[in-house]
């Protein structure tokens, strides 16, 4: 995730804008009508702050860790309280640096018999050290956003589907495990556990689009247009931001494009297929540690800068989608 790529999409998007322009109606051809939007069930932030403020209280959730296994536990017994099936997806995979981390991706399914799918995804580790941090460049550190604050949200939507269910789509919640024990100067180094999902993919039925959470608590976070995303998957992007529109959260999500970051979505469009966008905290506004913001892997990633207003917000939004499919 920690790698940030200059697509060159901005040329393109601009491209697009001025295609064809559309034919005027006439009287003998048939109008279309619009689908009436749907009203979404309530986004709960008190909820889904606890469901940060709980993975934090294990500690660092480091792979090869007890705080690691001890949530892992807790999240396979949440998730089981919400969906309709539940697997985990074990794997020990090789770090940069040789070291061998015993991983588990985490599924939840709910509506199972669809085959029209759409995917929910997150990371649910822990960096092992606080590198962007001077003081304590080997200390490890809370993860409150950065992991904790995506897989907050993701439960708290598991909690809405259960009480009130789609009707015609299926949902996969999929929380990605080895995803941050990177080197910013080695490729694929990053996101590990996406990596091993997308080339083995667990599921009987794909899904047509995902959506990945990263990094979407903290106080006054603003979530761009990101490159990759609009790279493989641009009419989603489109879908999700007007989404923002629409449930009055576009001070949050920004019209405004921004280079490919290298998160779990990439490897879930290149590796599976399947076209994925990222929401996540990265903008210029965020003005240093190259976009991320202050907290970003140092020792501020704590709850103190978890906001709920911005978990609100992209809850939100994420199942006005999903209620709109």
């Amino acid at each position: 995730m920690k790698k940030i790529y200059y697509t060159g999409l901005l040329g393109l998007a601009l491209l697009s804008a001025c295609g064809p322009k559309k034919p005027k109606e006439t009287p003998d051809k048939p109008v279309v009508q619009e689908v009436p939007h749907k009203q979404a069930p309530g986004f709960n932030a008190d909820s889904a702050y606890y469901f940060v403020e709980k993975q934090v209280s294990f500690g660092p959730r480091i792979p090869n860790t007890a705080a690691h296994d001890k949530c892992a536990d807790w999240l396979l017994k949440e998730l089981a309280r919400y969906a309709d099936s539940t697997y985990v997806q074990a794997a020990t995979l090789r770090t940069w640096d040789g070291k061998d981390l015993e991983s588990k991706n985490i599924h939840a399914y709910f509506g199972p018999q669809h085959a029209r799918r759409v995917m929910l995804s997150a990371h649910w580790d822990t960096r092992p050290f606080s590198d962007e941090d001077p003081a304590t460049p080997s200390k490890t550190f809370d993860g409150a956003d950065d992991g904790g604050s995506g897989v907050g949200v993701l439960l708290e939507i598991a909690r809405v589907l259960k009480s009130s269910p789609l009707q015609n789509i299926g949902v996969d919640i999929v929380l990605f495990d080895s995803e941050d024990w990177g080197n910013p100067t080695m490729n694929d180094s990053y996101c590990l556990g996406s990596q091993h999902w997308a080339r083995n993919f667990p599921g009987k039925y794909k899904p047509y689009f995902a959506i990945n959470l990263d990094m979407v608590g903290a106080a006054g976070a603003r979530f761009c247009r990101e490159g990759f995303s609009t790279q493989y998957a641009a009419a989603y992007v489109n879908k999700v931001w007007n989404a923002a529109a629409r449930t009055g959260y576009s001070s949050y999500f920004l019209m405004e494009d921004v280079p490919g970051v290298l998160d779990d979505h990439y490897y879930v469009s290149t590796l599976s297929g399947i076209p994925a966008i990222d929401i996540i905290n990265y903008s210029r506004f965020n003005g240093s540690q190259g976009g991320f913001g202050a907290h970003w892997h140092t020792q501020n990633d704590n709850m103190k800068i978890i906001d709920k207003n911005t978990l609100h917000a992209v809850g939100t939004v994420v199942l006005d989608v999903l209620y709109n499919e």
